[in-house]
């Protein structure tokens, strides 16, 4: 694999810096600011036995090498693989497992997540154990011969609920288990797990990483050289590789990462605040309100909070009026973009949770999952309200 082409005279540059300047100077033949697309499957051989670095594009391709390298860096990481999407991800460092073996996952997981363990990993003979891993006594009880990792979503998907990643890493090394954290709602310049103790970091970076709802996207970073050749392999071997088109316009959206998850956060402190006192809401979720119960172990592991916001309206029959008459942010799936967006986790991100572990985790069919945008706020304000409103007044609540 090439390595790493530096900037002259630069060895220390701060987060916001290196994601500005990924790519430049790295194509010394033209000098291009912004790094090309390689769209080349096969490249030339020098002479026999002699390579570029690059052969078939599956196993190397010089634009997805740049955000590998990037990625690694951001993550303080060692290597770093780019992959189709998310779940593609995951279902790559799943290949570091085999027939018997078991992992302990957090409790309350992304649904997609889910259903690749139970509905497809499961019939090859892997276990998985969903516990609460806020407290780590249930990580310990947990732990049998066969576990070999623990898999963790901090904050979870879609309750926010905080995990300790130190701790846990603590204990998964003290028993020889893999840590494996997925860092998609945090990204590194919120959240760098494998500065805490983890050895792999996971990225749905279809959402904040890419920003613009336009590109699919995965990526794994790795710390130490023996589990990043492993990696590797797997990455080649699977071959669920990101494109050249998507790996650059990945890198496109994470330069500006560092400014948009300032104004994702800046206006979910505001949103929360707007949720907290409107008589639709009974419940708030988010790690930046300092009576949330992970709030001191979020702010001991992480510099924010993001901007994902979750919360439950009274009864469910205001849940169709409330999302009907949002005229600012879409009821979709996915997170993560500029555009705000709402789901409904019960029927769209974890249907496929059968639907007694959903309630018995708390995804309720009152539940709501916010991504809050960058709009101006004082819009996404007005949107919120005025579909609270209408959610209250359409079921005969009392609106304010």
């Amino acid at each position: 694999m090439p390595s790493v082409i530096l900037l002259e005279g630069e060895i220390h540059m701060h987060l916001e810096t290196k994601l500005v300047q990924a790519g430049v100077a790295k194509d010394e033949r033209t000098g291009a600011i912004s790094f090309p697309v390689y769209n080349a499957t096969a490249y030339r051989h020098p002479a026999l036995g002699q390579s570029t670095g690059y052969d078939y594009t599956r196993t190397a391709n010089p634009t997805r090498t740049v955000l590998e390298q990037t990625i690694a860096e951001a993550e303080g990481g060692d290597a770093g693989f780019a992959c189709a999407s998310g779940m593609a991800a995951i279902h790559t460092v799943m290949g570091l497992f085999s027939q018997g073996d078991h992992l302990v996952v957090s409790l309350d997981l992304y649904g997609g997540t889910y259903r690749l363990f139970e509905q497809v990993l499961s019939r090859y003979g892997l276990r998985f154990s969903y516990v609460d891993l806020r407290d780590v006594k249930n990580l310990e009880e947990a732990i049998c011969p066969e576990t070999r990792a623990v898999f963790v979503e901090t904050p979870t998907n879609p309750l926010m609920q905080i995990t300790d990643i130190a701790a846990v890493a603590e204990v998964a090394k003290r028993n020889g288990l893999l840590t494996i954290v997925d860092n998609t709602f945090m990204t590194p310049f919120c959240q760098r797990p494998l500065e805490l103790g983890a050895d792999l970091v996971l990225h749905s970076a279809t959402k904040y990483l890419g920003g613009h709802n336009d590109v699919l996207a995965g990526l794994i970073v790795t710390k130490g050289e023996e589990l990043s050749e492993k990696i590797r392999f797997l990455h080649n071997s699977i071959g669920a590789v990101l494109g050249p088109q998507d790996c650059w316009l990945l890198l496109r959206g994470m330069k500006t990462l560092a400014l948009r998850m300032e104004r994702h956060q800046t206006n979910a402190l505001a949103i929360v605040k707007t949720l907290r006192e409107h008589p639709a809401v009974t419940d708030v979720y988010y790690p930046g309100l300092p009576e949330h119960p992970g709030y001191e172990v979020q702010c001991r592991q992480a510099s924010g909070f993001s901007g994902m916001v979750s919360f439950r309206l009274r009864s469910a029959e205001q849940v169709a009026p409330f999302l009907e008459s949002l005229r600012i942010i879409s009821f979709a799936e996915s997170l993560g973009g500029v555009e705000s967006l709402c789901t409904y986790p019960a029927t769209q991100t974890h249907a496929d949770i059968p639907q007694e572990i959903r309630e018995y985790v708390g995804v309720c069919d009152r539940l709501l999952r916010l991504s809050v945008g960058i709009e101006h706020p004082d819009d996404l304000i007005a949107d919120v309200c005025q579909a609270l409103d209408a959610s209250l007044s359409l079921t005969g609540g009392s609106v304010r």
